[in-house]
């Protein structure tokens, strides 16, 4: 399926819409893995910053829209086998040239669900990892949790470890839509789990929504934002739901060739900007096409920041994504294959692309974008180039499409623009991968 531009009209079709990466995932390949083992042994050229991301596969339930690889069918010792797998991953890393003497900007604990794993367990992980890199003076340490896989003392152990930013996956406040959309938690335990978080001393709670999930309604959508509000959270993400390719909704609409069970585009914009207002009515600012703050110290989102300006990542974890140097990978996206590749002591690295100057600049101005600013002196100092002209077709139909305004050194997306921006992204890319599978 092509990256399309979304209409007005548009039905929530199977396939990808959400874009956070740049050139495509699908043009990645095994052939090129071997750029990123020669990059490891490079010294750094330029000191940017560098994150760190663990990727915990494991959860209660697969939720019905879920794309990621995530597995529900894991005993204890097999949690115990991948943490090793990750933990000699990190150790795999950590004396390469390329990360040498670099300390960690950001480290970021996402899913699957993170909360999945014991409070021993991830005691354990941290442990092992803290032999060989630490992140005691990283600006942020992020930790996704499923509300219903929280105690008190699970959230003390996930504070003690360092995490500064708790991002809890709520969705949706009606239990009818989180079952209908194989959520496993239930919304009263989002009350008990935000309360707890809040007695341990968490200063930056961050709440997941989804508007046009399977089964709402406009009743249902404005009752969630009340509630959302009601908990006061120091920053809100709010995704419009899409159908990816292997996912259970888009399985279950090819089967019965009938249209997926999602909200149409229109309803869904209408829906997060029916949001956006009311938290804007309430103190919030808009962030981002997604993002929600409220203004504050605790309000930043480093992880977002970083890799949206051209930070490295170091991507560990069962089908996990990274970037150093320039150059994009994937690990192994299976089990086996993944834990095997580890134990032989190799690093299960699948696919890889690196990408040119011109490539790099276009991911950094997509990716900017969606928080609704481009600064043109940025991309002047940073890369040599006046984007309003290097890319005036483009940003021209932005504006005689009412989604852009130009200004002496800003592009402003319009809310309309904003609402949409996934769709818009594509006008930007190269020839080549305009009318190609995103993912």
């Amino acid at each position: 399926m092509g990256l399309d531009v979304v209409s007005d009209d548009s039905k929530t079709e199977v396939g990808s819409y959400f874009i956070s990466n740049y050139p495509p995932y699908s043009v990645w390949s095994a052939d090129q893995a071997a750029h990123v083992h020669e990059t490891l042994d490079v010294p750094a050229e330029r000191r940017v910053p560098l994150g760190l991301y663990l990727h915990i596969p494991f959860c209660r339930r697969r939720c019905s829209f879920c794309y990621f690889r995530v597995y529900t069918d894991k005993n204890a010792r097999d949690v115990d086998r991948y943490m090793d797998a990750l933990a000699a991953e990190v150790a795999h890393y950590a004396d390469r040239r390329a990360l040498a003497d670099r300390t960690f900007e950001f480290v970021y604990f996402g899913g699957g669900t993170p909360s999945f794993l014991s409070s021993d367990q991830l005691s354990r992980l941290v442990d092992h990892i803290g032999r060989y890199w630490r992140w005691d003076d990283a600006r942020e340490v992020t930790f996704e949790c499923e509300p219903g896989t929280l105690k008190k003392s699970k959230l003390e152990t996930i504070k003690k470890i360092g995490v500064t930013r708790l991002s809890l996956g709520v969705e949706h406040f009606d239990d009818d839509v989180l079952a209908l959309n194989g959520r496993a938690h239930k919304s009263p335990e989002v009350f008990l789990a935000y309360d707890w978080a809040r007695d341990v001393g968490f200063k930056q709670i961050n709440i997941d929504l989804i508007a046009g999930m399977v089964g709402d309604t406009e009743k249902g959508w404005k009752d969630t934002v009340e509630k959302a509000l009601a908990l006061s959270p120091d920053c809100l993400t709010i995704y419009q739901m899409e159908v990816p390719h292997n996912s259970i909704v888009a399985r279950d609409a090819k089967s019965s060739g009938g249209a997926t069970p999602v909200a149409g585009w229109p309803t869904k914009r209408a829906w997060v900007d029916y949001a956006f207002n009311e938290f804007e009515q309430a103190g919030y600012v808009v962030s981002s096409a997604f993002t929600l703050v409220k203004p504050s110290e605790h309000s930043s989102f480093v992880y977002r920041d970083a890799i949206w300006h051209g930070a490295d990542m170091v991507g560990t974890g069962v089908a996990s994504f990274g970037h150093l140097q320039g150059v994009h990978y994937q690990n192994a996206d299976r089990w086996d294959d993944y834990i095997e590749t580890l134990e032989s002591g190799k690093l299960p690295i699948a696919r890889a692309l690196p990408i040119t100057d011109r490539q790099r600049l276009i991911r950094e101005l997509i990716l900017q974008m969606k928080m609704g600013r481009l600064d043109t002196g940025y991309f002047r100092d940073k890369f040599d180039v006046e984007i309003t002209e290097e890319f005036g077709d483009a940003f021209a139909s932005l504006v005689d499409d009412g989604f852009a305004k130009l200004h002496t050194n800003e592009i402003i997306l319009t809310r309309t623009g904003l609402l949409r921006v996934d769709g818009l992204l594509p006008r930007f890319f190269e020839p080549q991968f305009r009318n190609i599978r995103y993912t």
